[in-house]
């Protein structure tokens, strides 16, 4: 999988979800689901950018491209149950999704995490 350029689309994404959410969804939702929906937009943008940055660091030579496949990999499931469950849970109104959302935040937290274990390991 081409990381960057799936980090570049997240990012496309996370601009237009936000746009449509400030713009097509502003007068739909009350100011608790707008609240869920911008916090989706904000976790999506911040680690849209991660993903970006952590494929771009095999190239540097401070991690492995296997280890850049595995970050970025929980990563992208973060943005996918965190955020993704988010946008639903604000447009839909269905709490019982809620439940997924802390999957994502565990994923978020594990690729940070073995980002910081990798780099510690092998300080360039």
């Amino acid at each position: 999988m081409n990381w960057s350029a799936t980090g570049a689309t997240a990012l496309a994404l996370a601009v237009i979800l936000g746009a449509f959410g400030a713009h097509g969804l502003r007068d739909r939702l009350d100011a608790y689901s707008m609240s869920v929906y911008e916090k989706a937009v904000f976790y999506h943008f911040i680690h849209a950018l991660g993903l970006l940055i952590v494929a771009l660091l095999p190239k540097s030579g401070y991690i492995s491209q296997t280890q850049a496949i595995w970050i970025c990999s929980f990563l992208l499931a973060g943005i996918v149950l965190f955020s993704g469950s988010l946008y639903v849970l604000a447009v839909s109104g269905v709490r019982v999704l809620g439940a997924i959302t802390p999957f994502g935040g565990v994923s978020f937290i594990a690729a940070w995490l073995m980002l910081a274990w990798v780099l510690l390991r092998n300080p360039a």
